[in-house]
């Protein structure tokens, strides 16, 4: 699939569980694009999207909610 042929114009984003509410580390992903997961800054958000495949995505947020991932 070619990502830079993905219609990202009316998509719905939302904020990261992890985001914090102080303007810091503020991550958006939007829902409902079939087989990928649009990723941005919600700081910039005219800014680059990143475009992760589906099946990256589940064990990705696994890895950082059971800690496997620090930074």
């Amino acid at each position: 699939m070619a990502t830079s042929n993905i219609d990202l114009s009316s998509t719905h984003w939302r904020k990261s569980s992890y985001s914090n509410g102080s303007g810091g580390e503020c991550v958006e992903v939007a829902d409902g694009l079939p087989g990928v997961v649009p990723v941005r800054d919600s700081k910039v958000t005219d800014g680059s999207v990143l475009v992760i495949p589906a099946a990256a995505w589940s064990p990705f947020v696994s890895a950082v909610t059971t800690g496997e991932l620090t930074a």
